[in-house]
C-alpha cells in the first residue's frame, strides 16, 4: 500500500465525519476495515422556508445542540438570509435581506432570535464543530387573522434531493406552497410532480423549476395544475444540485401549518403524536411503486393496539393517493398511528392531517409518517405551558431517557426516564428545567428495548382558536459511523 492509498482512507474517513456518510466499496478497502466507531459529525446545514407572507405574523427561531461527548470543543452555529449574490453584494428578490439575531453561547444552552411581518426570508444555517452534532432548530410562527392563521412550526431541515409530501391540496379553501431553498454556489434543478386519487395529474409547468444559488422560491400548488382536488401528494426530484423543501398549508378557515417531508417509502410506518382532543384526523397515503398496497390501520393507544371502528385496513393503488377520515380517532387519550402491510410489503408515504377546535375556531397541524428517534432526538422552542412530548413504542417495550436543558435565558438541565410498554403511546410528563426562565429544547435519548417514535405538540389558545403545531423527533444524525483500520497505517508511508 503506498502514500496515496493510505491518504486515501484518511481522507474518507474525515468525509465521514463531516457529512455522515462513508463507503469504502474496494475489496482493499474493505479488508483494512474492522469495525465502525461512531464518531460525531463536524459539519451540518439548516434551511427554513420563508415564515409568512402575513404583514401580522411574529416569527421565533430557536437554536440549540445538545451536548456530545467526544465533540471536542471550538466551532461555531449560524444562521443568514437566503441570498442571491450580485456583484459582491447580498440581495434577496431586489431587497436588502434581514437576519434574525442567533448567537449561540455553547452547546446545552438554545438561542433565540426573531422577526416580524411579512417579508422575513429563507434562511441557510450552518453548524460546526462542537456546535454539529444533533443541531436543531425551530421556526415558529404566530399568524393572528387572516388564511393559516394560527400557530405554525416547522423544524428546519436538512438539504437533500428527493422529498414525498402527502397531505397537501389545491382544492378552493387550501392555498399550498412548496417552499425550495438553494444554499449552494450553483443553480439547482428541480421537478415537482402531483398525484391524485386517479394517479399522475397533467402538468408539465413542475418541470425543471430553476432554484438559483442562495436563494428559495414558494411554489403555489394551484398554479401547477388545473385540477382542484382535496387530497394530493407532492413529489419533489431534484435533477441537479439540492434544495431544502417543505410545504405551507394554509386553509381560509381550519387555519394552517407547515407539513414536513414523509419519511421515505417503507411498508411499515409510524405517525406519532396524535393530540388527545383531536376533532378530526385524516390519514393521506401514496405508493410509488408498480403494485398496490393494503394497510393494516392501528392506533397506538395508552392501553395497547387497537383498530379504529369502520377503518381497519386501507387499499392504496399503484400511482395514486388514497385518503381515510379516522374522525375523533384518540377520543380523548394519547395515540399514534401504525401502519403495517396486511399481507406483502410494499412501500408507501403517508401523513395524517389534524384539526382542533369546533366550529369556526378550529386549527390545523400535519404529522407526517416519521424515522424512529434512534440514539438521540431532539425539539427546541418548548415552554412551562403549552407542550406536549409524546412517545411510543410499537412493537416492543422500551426504555428513554428525557433532558430538558438549560432555558434559553436561565435555569438548569432535568432530566427523567420513562419506561414504554409495547404497543402503546404515552404523553409524558417532560421534565422542565429548575428555575427555566425563556424556552428550553427536549432531547429524547433511546436507552434499551425496541424503537421509540415521537413528536412535540406547541398549543397556544388565542381569542378561543386552539393554535396549535406538531414537529415529529426523528434521529438527530449528530453521530456517523467511520470504519477502523486494521493495522498502524502509518508505518507503511516509509
Amino acid at each position: 500500500m503506498n502514500r496515496t492509498t493510505v491518504s486515501l482512507i484518511a481522507g474518507t474517513a474525515a468525509l465521514a465525519a463531516v457529512t455522515g456518510f462513508a463507503t469504502l466499496s474496494s475489496p482493499e478497502a474493505a479488508g483494512t476495515a474492522r469495525t465502525a466507531a461512531e464518531l460525531p459529525v463536524e459539519r451540518t446545514s439548516l434551511l427554513c422556508p420563508s415564515p409568512s407572507t402575513s404583514d401580522i405574523a411574529e416569527t421565533s427561531y430557536t437554536s440549540f445542540t445538545p451536548v456530545t461527548k467526544d465533540a471536542g470543543s471550538g466551532g461555531k452555529a449560524e444562521l443568514q438570509a437566503a441570498t442571491e449574490e450580485s456583484d459582491g453584494k447580498s440581495e434577496s428578490k431586489g431587497k436588502k435581506a434581514a437576519k434574525p439575531v442567533l448567537e449561540p453561547e455553547q452547546p446545552g444552552k438554545p438561542a433565540t432570535g426573531d422577526t416580524s411581518g411579512g417579508d422575513a426570508p429563507a434562511l441557510v444555517g450552518t453548524a460546526e464543530g462542537q456546535f454539529a452534532p444533533g443541531w436543531t432548530v425551530q421556526e415558529t410562527t404566530e399568524v393572528a387573522a387572516g388564511s393559516g392563521r394560527g400557530l405554525q412550526g416547522v423544524n428546519c431541515s436538512a438539504p437533500d434531493t428527493e422529498f414525498w409530501f402527502p397531505g397537501v391540496s389545491t382544492a378552493a379553501d387550501r392555498t399550498d406552497y412548496v417552499h425550495l431553498t438553494n444554499p449552494d454556489n450553483s443553480a439547482a434543478v428541480v421537478d415537482i410532480e402531483l398525484y391524485g386519487k386517479d394517479g399522475a395529474l397533467d402538468s408539465t409547468l413542475g418541470e425543471g423549476i430553476t432554484v438559483g444559488p442562495h436563494s428559495s422560491d414558494p411554489i403555489l400548488l394551484s398554479t401547477l395544475t388545473e385540477e382542484k382536488q382535496e387530497n394530493l401528494t407532492v413529489h419533489v426530484n431534484v435533477r441537479s444540485g439540492r434544495v431544502g423543501a417543505a410545504v405551507q398549508a394554509l386553509d381560509d378557515k381550519l387555519g394552517g401549518d407547515w407539513l414536513a417531508a414523509s419519511t421515505d417509502p417503507s411498508g411499515s410506518l409510524v405517525l406519532p403524536g396524535i393530540p388527545k382532543d383531536a376533532t378530526a384526523v385524516r390519514l393521506v397515503a401514496f405508493t410509488p411503486g408498480d403494485s398496490d398496497a393494503d394497510l393494516k390501520v392501528q392506533l397506538a393507544s395508552p392501553s395497547g393496539l387497537i383498530t379504529p371502528a369502520g377503518s381497519e385496513t386501507l387499499h392504496v393503488k399503484a400511482g395514486m393517493t388514497a385518503s381515510a377520515d379516522l374522525g375523533d380517532v384518540t377520543r380523548g387519550e394519547a395515540g399514534s398511528l401504525v401502519l403495517t402491510p396486511t399481507d406483502t410489503s410494499v412501500p408507501v408515504v403517508a401523513a395524517l392531517r389534524v384539526v382542533r377546535g369546533k366550529g369556526d375556531d378550529q386549527e390545523t397541524a400535519f404529522i407526517p409518517a416519521t424515522r424512529p428517534l434512534g440514539t438521540r432526538a431532539t425539539v427546541a422552542d418548548n415552554s412551562a405551558k403549552g407542550t406536549t412530548l409524546s412517545l411510543t413504542a410499537p412493537t416492543r417495550g422500551a426504555t428513554v431517557k428525557v433532558t430538558a436543558s438549560a432555558g434559553s435565558e436561565g435555569g438548569e438541565a432535568l432530566s427523567k426516564t420513562f419506561t414504554l410498554k409495547a404497543g402503546t403511546t404515552q404523553n409524558v410528563e417532560a421534565p422542565v428545567p429548575t428555575g427555566l426562565k425563556g424556552t428550553y429544547a427536549l432531547t429524547v435519548e433511546h436507552v434499551s428495548g425496541g424503537p421509540v417514535y415521537g413528536a412535540r405538540t406547541l398549543a397556544a389558545t388565542e381569542d378561543g382558536v386552539p393554535g396549535f403545531t406538531i414537529q415529529t423527533l426523528p434521529d438527530d444524525r449528530g453521530m456517523v459511523a467511520v470504519p477502523e483500520a486494521d493495522q498502524d497505517l502509518s508505518v507503511l508511508q516509509k
